[in-house]
C-alpha cells in the first residue's frame, strides 16, 4: 500500500481541496484531510462527505471560506468548535483539532483544542485514525500514526487507544464498531470485541435517537445478519429490542422454517436485502414474526403453532418502534406488513374467491408488492422443490391479484359514493352514521355484490336505505 493517495484523486475533488489549502495558506493555518473521506480512498470509494482537522479556530476558518469562495452559508457550532458547509456538491466539515474529556455520566465531552496527532488518537477506530496532506508539496501524503492502513489491508476493527475506555467514554462507539464490521465486512479485534462486552451496560447513557440511526445503518447494509449476531453476542440488542432476543431457541415446525425464530428471521431479512434498499421494509422483516414467543403452543398434531401472531405482532411492533423513536410514517407502514404477512400464503388454493383477494388488496393498498417481497423472503426452507413450490404459490395469488385489481380497482380504494352526496340524499348531518353507510358500500363491493362504481353503489344505496333509517 503507497503512503500517498494522490493518484486516487479524482480532478473535481483536487480542485476543491486545492482551493481550501489555498485559503489556509493565505490565512498561516494547517489543515488536513480525516477520517473516512481517507479510509474510503483506499477502499476504493467515492463520497461527498469531506471532514477537515483545522490546526487552529475552525470556526474563523470556515468563516473566510465563507468569505472568499462561492459555498453555501455555513452553519457553526461554536461549542465544539466546528463548522459545515456545501461547495460544488460536496458536503464539508471543519473540525477545530481537540481532545475530548467525558464525565462517566455523559457522552458529552468537554472539548479543548490540540494537535493533529492528540486529535487523530481520540478517533474511534484505527482505520479512522488517517489524515491527508492537502499542500502542494506533499498532496495525497498520508499521516498514519495508529497502523491504519494496515488494518484496512487486513480488515480489522480495533480502536487506536485502550478499548474499554474508548467505549466506556462514548458508548455509542460500540454501535459503530458493529456497523463497520457490517457495512464492510472487517472483523472486531478479538481484545476490543470482549471490550464491547464488559461495557456494553453503558449504552443506556446514549439517547435512543442515536442508537436507531445506528441500527438502521446496520439494518441498510448487503448483510445485516452480520450486525445483529453481532449485536446479540456483546450484549447491546438486548438493551433495545429485548424481543428479538427472546426469539432465540424457540422452536418451529413448519416446513420451509428454521427450527428457530431469532434465526430464521435473520435469514429472512439478509434475503429481503437482496430485494430491497427500503430501510421500511427490512425492518418489517425484522418484525414479522417478533410475536411467536408470545403466541408459542404445542399441538400433539402439529407440533409448535403461534395462532394469532401476526395480530399479537402487530401491537408489539407499535410499542417497540415507538420506543425506538420511528417516525409514524415508518410505524404505520411496518405494523401494516406485519399484520398481513400470512394473509397471501393462505390465498394459494385454486378455490380462493375474488373476494379474499380484493380484502387483500383493499388492507394491503399501494404496498401490495412490499409485502409479496416479504412472503418470498419468509421462505427459508432449504429444500429446492419446497422453495419453487412456494414460490409458484405465491405467483398464483400476483396473478390473481392483477386481475382482481384490473377489474375492482382496489388498491387505492375510496368510496365511490362520497359523504356529502350521502347527506345530501338521506338528508342526514354528519356523525357516525355516514361511516357506517361508507362501510356498508364498502362491504358490498369487497364481496363483490356490486362493482366499484359510482353509479352501482348509489343505486345499491337506494334499495337499502331502510337499513339506516
Amino acid at each position: 500500500m503507497t503512503n500517498s493517495l494522490k493518484n486516487l484523486i479524482h480532478p473535481d475533488i483536487k480542485h476543491v481541496l486545492d482551493e481550501i489549502y489555498q485559503v489556509s495558506r493565505n490565512q498561516k493555518i494547517q489543515i488536513y484531510v480525516v477520517g473516512g473521506f481517507v479510509r474510503d480512498l483506499i477502499l476504493n470509494k467515492s463520497g461527498k462527505d469531506i471532514d477537515f482537522v483545522v490546526i487552529g479556530d475552525a470556526i474563523e476558518f470556515t468563516q473566510n471560506i465563507h468569505n472568499t469562495l462561492p459555498v453555501s452559508e455555513p452553519v457553526f457550532f461554536p461549542k465544539f468548535g466546528t463548522a459545515m458547509l456545501q461547495y460544488k456538491n460536496y458536503h464539508l466539515e471543519f473540525v477545530n483539532a481537540r481532545e475530548e474529556l467525558y464525565d462517566p455520566s455523559s457522552r458529552k465531552p468537554e472539548v479543548v483544542q490540540t494537535d493533529l496527532l492528540s486529535d487523530l488518537s481520540r478517533r474511534d477506530f484505527t482505520i479512522n485514525t488517517l489524515a491527508m496532506d492537502i499542500t502542494p508539496k506533499d498532496f495525497g501524503k498520508i499521516i498514519d500514526p495508529y497502523n491504519g492502513i494496515s488494518d484496512i489491508k487486513d480488515k480489522i476493527i480495533r480502536t487506536p487507544l485502550e478499548p474499554e475506555k474508548t467505549f466506556s467514554d462514548d458508548p455509542l462507539r460500540m454501535m459503530r464498531a458493529i456497523r463497520f464490521a457490517t457495512t464492510l465486512n472487517f472483523k472486531i479485534e478479538t481484545i476490543t470485541l470482549n471490550a464491547i462486552n464488559n461495557v456494553s451496560q453503558r449504552l443506556e447513557i446514549i439517547s435512543q435517537e442515536r442508537i436507531t440511526d445506528e441500527f438502521n445503518k446496520i439494518l441498510m447494509s448487503p448483510q445485516p445478519s452480520i450486525g445483529l449476531e453481532l449485536l446479540d453476542s456483546c450484549n447491546l440488542l438486548n438493551q433495545f429490542i429485548p424481543e428479538f432476543v427472546n426469539a432465540k431457541g424457540i422452536e418451529q415446525k413448519f416446513e420451509h422454517h428454521h427450527k428457530d425464530v431469532f434465526y430464521h428471521t435473520l435469514q429472512v431479512i439478509d434475503q429481503i436485502s437482496l430485494q430491497t434498499d427500503k430501510l421500511h421494509l427490512r425492518l418489517a422483516a425484522l418484525f414479522h414474526d417478533i410475536a411467536k414467543p408470545k403466541t408459542k403452543r404445542f399441538s400433539e398434531e402439529t407440533g409448535w403453532t403461534f395462532h394469532g401472531h401476526e395480530v399479537v405482532g402487530e401491537k408489539m411492533t407499535s410499542s417497540i418502534l415507538k420506543r425506538m423513536k420511528y417516525s409514524n410514517e415508518i410505524l404505520n407502514y411496518v405494523k401494516k406488513i406485519v399484520r398481513l404477512h400470512l394473509r397471501p400464503m393462505a390465498l394459494v388454493n385454486e378455490e380462493v374467491t375474488d373476494s379474499a383477494i380484493r380484502r387483500l388488496l383493499f388492507l394491503a393498498g399501494e404496498d401490495f408488492e412490499d409485502l409479496m417481497v416479504l412472503c418470498r423472503a419468509d421462505i427459508t426452507s432449504k429444500n429446492p422443490k419446497k422453495v419453487k413450490k412456494y414460490l409458484k404459490n405465491y405467483e398464483i395469488v400476483v396473478k390473481k391479484a392483477i386481475e382482481v385489481e384490473k377489474r375492482d380497482h382496489m388498491r387505492a380504494f375510496k368510496s365511490p359514493v362520497d359523504g356529502n352526496e350521502i347527506m345530501q340524499k338521506f338528508n342526514l348531518e354528519p356523525g357516525p352514521i355516514i361511516g357506517k353507510i361508507k362501510k356498508f358500500i364498502e362491504e358490498a363491493i369487497l364481496e363483490g355484490t356490486i362493482p366499484n362504481e359510482h353509479d352501482a353503489a348509489f343505486e345499491y344505496l337506494l334499495k337499502n336505505r331502510a337499513c339506516f333509517k
